[in-house]
């Protein structure tokens, strides 16, 4: 009877271990995301004097120590399906940047990406640092609402446009390679 019970136990785990293997490689495909969006993300940086056109506010001051090192920017800007400013907005990214590097310029983004769309409705959290430097930048998409039910994945930055401090657009490539709802 003692061996019967073991060898069931063995069976029971080995078809256990086949199931948990085969759910996962369903799900988590790293060569291959489950949802991929790509949005334009503008910001324009208030300046004293563009209060009707301002999307981001500065609540710190940069320092004297270079690169506008120690500034914090609330932000809540229009994300659009092209880089036109004017285009309908798809979802708004609100949430906060800060510049955290004395010797070049380098910003650490936390925000959530609100979708009311036609398309998609729910949120993705992103967070991550942003190397400016660098033509591409990646951060991590780190949960989600509604369509985007406990996403994972990653959004590659790669700067649109640049004029001066107070407008800059972002492509945003998002890979969503763990999806709970297609």
């Amino acid at each position: 009877m003692i061996q019967f019970v073991k060898k069931s136990c063995y069976i029971l785990l080995f078809i256990l271990t086949i199931s948990c293997v085969s759910i996962l490689s369903k799900t988590l495909k790293p060569d291959e995301p489950c949802k991929r969006i790509i949005l334009y993300y503008h910001d324009i940086l208030f300046n004293g004097t563009d209060l009707a056109n301002a999307t981001s506010a500065k609540v710190t001051n940069d320092t004297q120590l270079g690169s506008h090192f120690g500034m914090m920017v609330i932000f809540d800007d229009p994300m659009t399906e092209d880089g036109h400013l004017l285009s309908p907005p798809v979802a708004r990214a609100q949430g906060f940047y800060f510049y955290d590097k004395k010797d070049t310029f380098n910003a650490w983004f936390a925000y959530t990406l609100i979708f009311n769309s036609s398309e998609y409705k729910g949120t993705l959290n992103i967070m991550g640092a942003d190397p400016l430097p660098e033509k591409t930048r990646d951060l991590s998409v780190v949960g989600g609402t509604g369509d985007f039910f406990m996403a994972r994945g990653i959004v590659t930055f790669r700067t649109d446009d640049f004029q001066g401090d107070f407008y800059f657009r972002l492509q945003m490539d998002i890979k969503l390679y763990e999806c709970y709802k297609t």
